[in-house]
């Protein structure tokens, strides 16, 4: 097992009190697996991926362990994960087309960002790693105003492997490019692992659809907890939570017109995380819960790497 998170809670701070991000999270791994983490807005997907790798001032790690190929990570510690940061959890950015410096040229800037973490540069290994995802070695000599939002995007993926690390999360990396290049990021990705640049994925996304062509494994979040984990083709032909169903009912299909399959939304909204409801987080919205969903589900195990937390599963 590459990853295990065991019961982990990271809350925000702030004035109207603490707000429940990620409430006891439970999920483990495999060594060269992609897990495809999925949710509305506001669940804790985002939450989860920073989580691993650096909280910002406002995240307080309440409790859980994290463990890393066997080692315990001090993710409560922002100076102890600097040991860890980048060479054995790596992390692409929500917004990675912002994330260059604008007064370097990428060349330059890579240099002073390996030798800032004790690494030697290689500048045949760095052209290596861009030509695997479309990019010429010119681009070095360029600044990040000079290229493309799709071209900044795959800079940035080359950035955060260069020092070969155990698990890297891609938080949101597709979501403001258009469909082409959906696609040759996805692809680069994927190539990634095939590579042995990085053992392990988190693949933090809205986009259902794009997920199931990326990852083995989907990990849908709501307000905060686990609702369902399942094999990717199970998630999308098979699901057993209602919320997943309802995410999927709510996706429109390529060639169906909307008087063959009318799309429905999800009613409701999602739970204030300051205050969350006792039970199930769902029930409220859920279109089959009962007097047993006022008691919070235990996460079952209904098939092998099939996980669910519903009283009605």
């Amino acid at each position: 097992m590459s990853l295990q998170v065991s019961e982990l809670k990271v809350y925000y701070r702030t004035l109207k009190g603490d707000v429940r991000a990620l409430d006891g999270m439970t999920f483990g791994l495999r060594d060269g697996e992609i897990l495809g983490l999925v949710g509305e807005s506001g669940c804790g997907k985002s939450t989860l991926g920073k989580s691993l790798i650096r909280m910002d001032g406002r995240m307080r790690h309440v409790g859980g362990t994290v463990v890393l190929d066997g080692r315990e990570l001090p993710i409560g510690d922002d100076r102890a994960m600097n040991e860890v940061r980048f060479r054995e959890v790596s992390l692409i950015p929500q917004y990675a087309m912002s994330a260059l410096n604008p007064t370097r040229k990428l060349r330059r800037m890579i240099t002073e960002l390996l030798r800032s973490r004790g690494a030697t540069p290689d500048l045949e290994e760095l052209e290596r790693r861009m030509s695997q995802v479309g990019l010429p070695r010119e681009v070095l000599d360029r600044y990040p105003i000079e290229l493309s939002g799709g071209m900044k995007q795959r800079m940035v993926m080359v950035i955060s492997t260069l020092l070969d690390p155990s698990l890297l999360i891609a938080d949101e990396v597709t979501s403001a490019l258009d469909v082409s290049t959906q696609k040759a990021v996805a692809r680069a990705l994927l190539g990634f692992r095939e590579s042995g640049y990085v053992k392990s994925m988190i693949f933090v996304t809205h986009d259902l659809a794009l997920t199931h062509h990326i990852a083995d494994t989907i990990m849908v979040m709501y307000a905060g907890k686990l609702a369902e984990k399942a094999p990717a083709d199970v998630i999308v032909k098979a699901p057993r939570h209602p919320y997943t169903k309802l995410l999927l009912d709510s996706l429109p299909e390529v060639g169906v017109r909307y008087a063959d399959r009318r799309l429905e939304g999800i009613a409701g909204s999602p739970p204030s995380l300051l205050n969350p409801p006792t039970g199930c987080r769902f029930r409220d919205r859920c279109p089959i819960a009962g007097e047993q969903c006022a008691e919070e589900p235990p996460v079952a195990e209904l098939a092998p790497d099939h996980h669910v937390a519903c009283w009605k599963a």
